[in-house]
Parts: C-alpha cells; structure tokens; sequence
C-alpha cells in the first residue's frame, strides 16, 4: 500500500494506474497458460462424478423430456414436484442435454464452463484496478482452491451462482471507472439471475457492492445514490420475471414448489430458502419443521456440532469446512486490515482501496453469515467465499510487495506469508497419509521466504523474484495439491466434500469421495455409476433388477413412484423412464396429494410403487404425504420382491 505522504493529490477522478492499464508481453501468454491450466483442470475427465448429486442430475433429466419440466425445474417430467431451489442452473444443463444427449458429461460441461468464466472475469476485474499481476495470483487462488476444483466438477447449482457473482462484481468494477449507470445495471441484473439460481445467497455481495461504488465513484453522492437505486431495480426485474410466472401459472397446471409451505417461490425463497437457514427452524413441504433435507437428519436447533459444525467464525476453520476453502482466508483477512489501515488517508476514489471495499467486503459478509448460521448449512457453500478471498489475497498482496522498502509492509507480507504456511501445514495433517513430504515442503520454503522477505528482500533486485517465487510456491503448493487431488477423486452425493481420498466420507449425510472407477470402455457408465445401479444422492443404491423392470415399462405416464427423492432419483436415471419422487425432497411436500395420487392410479398413470429408501423417514415411507400414499399402496396392491425390493403393482389391487 502506498504511504499517505506518497499518494497523489486528490482530483476528483481515479489516480490513472500505470500497472493497470500497459500490459508487459508476458501477460497474455501468463492469462492464457492460467485459463488453459483451469480449464484442463476442471474438464478433464468430467464424467469421473457420474451424476454427481442424483437429485439434481433427476431434474435435469426431466427437463431434457419435457420444456415445461425445464421451466419449473420439475423432478420429472409429469410435472409433479419441483427441486427445492429455482432453475437457472437447471436450465444451463437441461439445454446441454439437449444439444448434445443427456450424458453424465453434457450434465457437469456448463459447470465446468462456469468455472474457467469465473477465474477469468476475476482476473479482469482484479486487473482493472490492481494490475494484470494481482489478477493472475486472483485467477490463480480462486482455480486452486479445493472446493472450486469440485464445485466446478460438480451439478449443485453453486457453480453458476459464482460465475453470476464474479460477473456481477467485474461489471461493478467496471461501473467505478466513469461511474457508468449501464455496468452498474448489469451488476444488478448478474446478481437477479443469481437469486434465481440460490435465491438469498445471491445477495450476500450486495453490501460489498453497494459500499464500494458508494465510497468510490466518481461522481455526485447524489448521483451514485440514483444509480444505486437503479440497480436495485434491475435486481427485482431480473429475478422477479420467474418469480412472477410462476405466480400467475395456475397452480393446478404446474408442479408444487417444493420446500415452500404454501406453494409459493417467494415463501421458498424467504422461508426454507432464507431467513430458515440463518435462523433454523427450516420449514417447508406442509409445514414439516427442523428436518435438514440433506438425508433426512433432524437439524439441532443452533447448529450444533454434527451438521455444519458449531456456529462463530471458526466453523470455517474446522474440521468439516477448514480444508474446503480457508487455506488462503487468515492471509487475506490480515492483508484486508492492513490495506484498509494504510490506504486510510487516500483519495475517495483510490482505486486500492475500491478494491479492497469490493473484494473484502464479499469475504467478510459471506464469512460472518456462514459463521452464524444455524439453519442448513454444507461445508461446499463455501465455493462462494473463494473469490472473495482471493480477491482480497491478490489485491493486498501486490500492494504491500510493491511497498517491500517499507519496513511496515515488508512485516505484513511476512506475517500474512507465514500464516499461510503455518495453516497449511495445519490443513494437511488432516489427511496426514497423504503425501507427507508436501507439508514439510511447504514448510522449508515459507521459512525461508518469510526470512529472506524480512532480512533482505528490498536490499537486493536480483533476489527479489527468487523471493516471490519461493513465497508464491510455499503459500500455494498445499492448496494446489488438494485441489489438484480433489479433481482426481470420485465425488458423489447430496453433500461432497474437497480433497484426496485419504478425507473420504468425512462429511455427514451420506456424502462419498472414492478413488476413480472405471467401466470397460474407460468411461463413465451409462448411468453415472460404476455399476448398473449405482449410488444415490445420499448413499441410496438403485436396484439393477428394479431398473430393468422400470425400463422394460413404455407407456405409462410415469413407471414408478417412489418415497424417496433420492432413491427415485437412482431409479430415474438408471432407467431413463420418468418417476415420481412422493413429497419432494423431504418426502413432506403435499405433492402428489393422495386424491391426485388416486386419479393417477385409476388413470393407469402410474406403474409401480418402489418401497423403501431413505426420504421423508423410517422404511422410506416417511409422514405427510409420502407417508399417506405409503399407507394407501400397501393396504390395496399387490406386492413383489424384486432383487430383495418391495414393489407394489398399481395395475393388480388386492383381491377383495
């Protein structure tokens, strides 16, 4: 950071950034070998996580069968029940399917895609005001962050949802240049579409966003006020014109929301969706209350330990969130403090310190409410701390490197280099098996990078680069490694978690990471498993004589329901035949209401009932809803073992 004695005097406009704006010759080649590293990364051999999340990879399916199905985000294509999150995500992979077959690969391409998008929009945002230099370490710690590297691999809709983040904070940056009404309408319309794709998470940025073109553009506060308003505008229209359809759809011609109480987006979105997650008492599907919906676990109100870990911001640090995303977070929470310190007396319109607001703020809103939370929350979430850390890390880091001559920024940078090191060696002694030597690797080199950065770093040109490159190396190597390892290893289930095998199933819920598995051909099986079945959503195995069965039915409506969206999510895409996951996600949901169910039955609609699986409660059957139907089936079909499963045949009733 600049000394306040050697800040430009005050203009009225952004002090012009020299760094930022010429471009040395090894630029392109350094933003081209990092987009082509990512997308190495993140699209080789895609399909290693078959489906990924089941109940996802369902809807998606669905929406590949039928456009109505793709508009609503349906689990099937009889329109029954909708996912419990609007579509946009849905909609991105629905069309991949379309265009290139509905495949385990074209599934996870678009989030693939959204990854390499996101590294390079944070590149040229961090570029705009910190030079190409801070973009490329920005673009390089948020692909080398573990939990990207899955997210990005993955179909939960978080993938998307970055990419419309980091998208919304390039157009603000954007914006600040001329304080520019359009790129802040674009910023707004970004974060729109990211409502629509998580609803509320979307909004977390919001603070960040709304400070930093507040303190920093370059213009009237009266004017900044009006543009800001404006924006806000663009943010309803572009996430309420979905929200809107839904509403005035008659409700008898479109699936139930699922997760909402009253069939309502909005009550989604602010309830189950919202203020539920940061509070608890989740409630949705029939008012069902305090069931966390990633595999059927009761939620402890305050987020206790067992589900997402106890609540404060050390969750972030702990046992089931720490390896996803923190490797980076304590250098970038100090290098945040020290920029905004040093940065205190310059201009409004200081570009630095816009790019702290922007990038620090995103960290330190998302931290605190992630922190806080005592609803649902999954150690994956914090793929949307990535880029907000990263920013901040990059942004800082240059500064105090270019104000090395400076004792003051030299110790900073030492100590925000020695706490990386010193929390990655922490981070790897969880999966202590793993390549031991990378720690100890790690560890040589920040001693010696922290040491030569304090005692002689600004004394001697030539050693300067040696310097970066020891500290860049020791700061990055460990993260890289699990990134690297994360990519290479078999993740499947509602609730993923980053890293090498050696971290397998350390995540509750039912949550998988396996070693790479095979099939003849070397790719990934037909449905998404390595095996005719395969592994649901959360742990849930879809029988392969059941499949065979369900496929071998080609007129019904649906071919089956099931009481479990997770094990009929198996069924669905093992067979490719449309099923009825009863009650939603949660097995609660009013959807189908037993009457419905009934016509759909006596229509010959509906094929078979598969008992069991996990949703909605004990034996699969569950209550509300899933549980009503349960009852109804079993006291008037005929039932069958079919591979050791309990399946009624809705076309032969009990003799009377």
């Amino acid at each position: 950071m600049s000394a306040p004695a050697m800040t430009p005097p005050y203009t009225g406009e952004p002090a012009p950034d020299r760094a930022a704006t010429v471009r040395p010759r090894w630029v392109r080649p350094s933003v081209a070998a990092l987009l082509l590293g990512t997308a190495l990364l993140y699209l080789w051999n895609l399909s290693l996580n078959g489906w990924g999340n089941d109940f996802y990879a369902m809807a998606v399916q669905a929406g590949t069968q039928s456009w109505k199905a793709w508009f609503f985000g349906s689990l099937d294509p009889g329109n029954v029940v909708t996912v419990d999150k609007p579509p946009l995500s849905l909609w991105l992979m629905g069309l991949s399917g379309r265009v290139f077959g509905f495949s385990s690969w074209s599934l996870l391409l678009p989030d693939a895609l959204a990854g390499v998008g996101s590294v390079g929009l944070l590149y040229l945002a961090v570029r705009r005001l910190a030079g190409p230099g801070a973009g490329l370490l920005a673009g390089s710690a948020l692909a080398l962050t573990p939990v990207a590297a899955m997210m990005f691999r993955y179909d939960n809709p978080d993938a998307v949802l970055v990419l419309l983040l980091v998208a919304g904070g390039y157009c603000v940056v954007r914006a600040l240049e001329k304080a520019s009404t359009k790129w802040l309408l674009l910023a707004g319309v970004a974060i729109g579409f990211g409502f629509l794709d998580k609803m509320l998470q979307a909004f977390l940025v919001l603070p960040a966003f709304v400070l930093c073109y507040l303190v920093a553009a370059p213009t009237s506060l009266g004017r900044r006020i009006r543009q800001l308003l404006a924006a806000a505008g663009a943010v309803l229209v572009s996430a309420g014109w979905w929200v809107a359809a839904v509403a005035f759809w008659p409700a008898s011609d479109r699936p139930y929301i699922s997760g909402s109480t009253n069939n309502s987006v909005l009550e989604l979105a602010f309830g189950y969706n919202g203020l539920g997650r940061i509070f608890g008492n989740e409630h949705g599907g029939g008012g069902a209350r305090d069931t966390a919906r990633a595999g059927g676990e009761l939620l402890r109100g305050g987020g206790g330990p067992g589900f997402g870990g106890s609540t404060g911001i050390t969750r972030l640090f702990g046992s089931e969130f720490g390896t996803e995303a923190s490797w980076l977070l304590p250098a970038a929470l100090i290098g945040l403090v020290a920029g905004l310190w040093f940065t205190r007396r310059a201009p409004r319109t200081d570009r630095t310190r816009a790019a702290l607001l922007l990038w620090g703020g995103w960290l330190v809103v998302t931290a605190v409410v992630f922190g806080s939370m005592s609803g649902i929350i999954h150690p994956y979430y914090t793929v949307a701390l990535a880029p907000g850390i990263a920013g901040t890390l990059a942004v800082s880091t240059r500064e105090l490197w270019r104000g090395r001559a400076n004792l003051p920024a030299r110790a900073v940078l030492a100590v925000m280099l020695a706490v990386t090191v010193a929390w990655s060696f922490v981070l790897m002694t969880r999966a202590a098996s793993w390549q031991p030597w990378i720690r100890y690797t790690v560890l040589v080199l920040g001693v010696v990078a922290v040491f030569a950065l304090l005692f002689g770093a600004d004394r001697f040109r030539r050693l300067a680069p040696a310097v970066a490159v020891a500290g860049l190396v020791a700061a990055l190597l460990a993260t890289t490694s699990f990134t690297v390892a994360t990519a290479a290893t078999r993740h499947s289930g509602g609730t993923p978690s980053a890293g090498p095998a050696a971290l397998a199933e350390k995540s509750r819920g039912g949550a998988r990471t396996e070693g790479p598995a095979r099939v003849a051909d070397g790719r990934a099986p037909a449905n998404g498993r390595a095996g005719a079945g395969g592994r649901g959503g959360f742990g849930e195995t879809a029988n392969a004589q059941v499949i065979a069965l369900l496929k071998a039915d080609t007129t019904s409506r649906w071919a089956a329901a099931q009481p479990s969206a997770n094990a009929a999510a198996s069924l669905a895409l093992g067979s490719g035949r449309p099923v009825i996951a009863i009650g939603g996600f949660s097995g609660s949901d009013p959807a189908p209401t037993l009457a419905q169910f009934q016509r759909y039955v006596s229509a010959g609609q509906v094929h078979y009932y598969v008992a069991g699986g996990r949703g909605g409660g004990p034996g699969g059957a569950g209550r509300g809803t899933a549980g009503t139907i349960s009852t109804w089936v079993t006291q008037h079909f005929t039932s069958m073992k079919v591979g050791g499963t309990t399946v009624y045949d809705l076309t032969k009733p009990l003799a009377k």
